[in-house]
């Protein structure tokens, strides 16, 4: 069994990620970190009692756990120290939570070679976006002109998500370089086109009653392609993590994207 130890263990993502190690007969939860410590890890998410007590010292829990893996479902703005702390005690992250910037990526990736500590970062852990992803990136070949719209719900911190962002980048892998529109089209409100990646435009939508969505638009000759994926429960991202849970150790480095681990 691999040791895991959870980070966020009471964000909605946190309590998934909470039951399905512990349901797992591949995985161990042995320690559950969140900044609202105190309570029975099994009872948090509905299940028996199970002894791990939620502490609030991400630190203190490795040194006196030993997990073998740390999965990361927090915020952008404290990811980036507690994947640096967990690399540096050598426990190999599995990364969900979104926000790392490329500069941050590449410290990591540094940490990591300097420990011999592998880390797995997914900006989406559902299969179907990841098909989603790779799909888009397949059409993109054939037909360049692409939006892309993302839909979350609104208490979600950072825009573009990060699986838009990784989808644009896959695209940009097989796409040349375009100005997409109208070479003289004017915002008469700034922001209206949304954000551009090498030519490609993505809009962000926040909104309750959304969990994970988006859809990939293409337009051709007298003809448009949308690519969509819906995630209606958070139960959609559990198989993704599990495997990655599962994978990590095996791993060198920096990993980024769970097709890179799909069989």
């Amino acid at each position: 069994m691999i040791n895991i130890l959870v980070n966020g263990a009471c964000g909605r993502m946190g309590q998934a990620v909470v039951k399905t190690v512990i349901e797992d007969n591949d995985l161990n939860l042995v320690a559950a970190v969140d900044i609202a410590g105190g309570k029975d890890a099994g009872e948090l998410v509905g299940l028996k009692a199970n002894g791990v007590i939620i502490e609030t010292d991400l630190k203190e829990a490795i040194n006196s756990k030993k997990p073998q893996v740390m999965v990361d479902f927090t915020r952008p703005d404290v990811v980036f120290d507690n994947v640096k702390t967990a690399l540096e005690l050598k426990v190999a992250p599995v990364v969900g939570t979104t926000g790392l910037t490329d500069e941050q990526k590449k410290e990591l990736e540094k940490i990591a070679k300097e420990n011999d500590t592998p880390i797995f970062i997914a900006p989406n852990f559902a299969i179907g976006a990841v098909l989603m992803m790779l799909m888009s990136k397949q059409a993109a070949k054939y037909l360049p002109n692409v939006e892309i719209i993302e839909l979350h719900h609104d208490k979600k911190l950072d825009a573009p998500s990060g699986t838009a962002v990784q989808t644009a980048e896959m695209i940009k892998e097989v796409r040349k370089s375009m100005k997409q529109g109208h070479p003289d089209e004017k915002e008469k409100l700034q922001g209206a086109r949304g954000a551009e990646v090498d030519g490609m435009h993505i809009h962000s939508v926040r909104l309750p009653g959304f969990v994970a969505h988006q859809q990939v638009i293409f337009g051709g000759l007298g003809e448009t392609l949308t690519i969509r994926h819906d995630s209606m429960d958070r139960m959609s991202f559990m198989p993704g993590v599990a495997l990655a849970c599962k994978k990590v150790l095996g791993l060198k480095g920096m990993t980024i994207g769970l097709d890179k681990i799909m069989d």
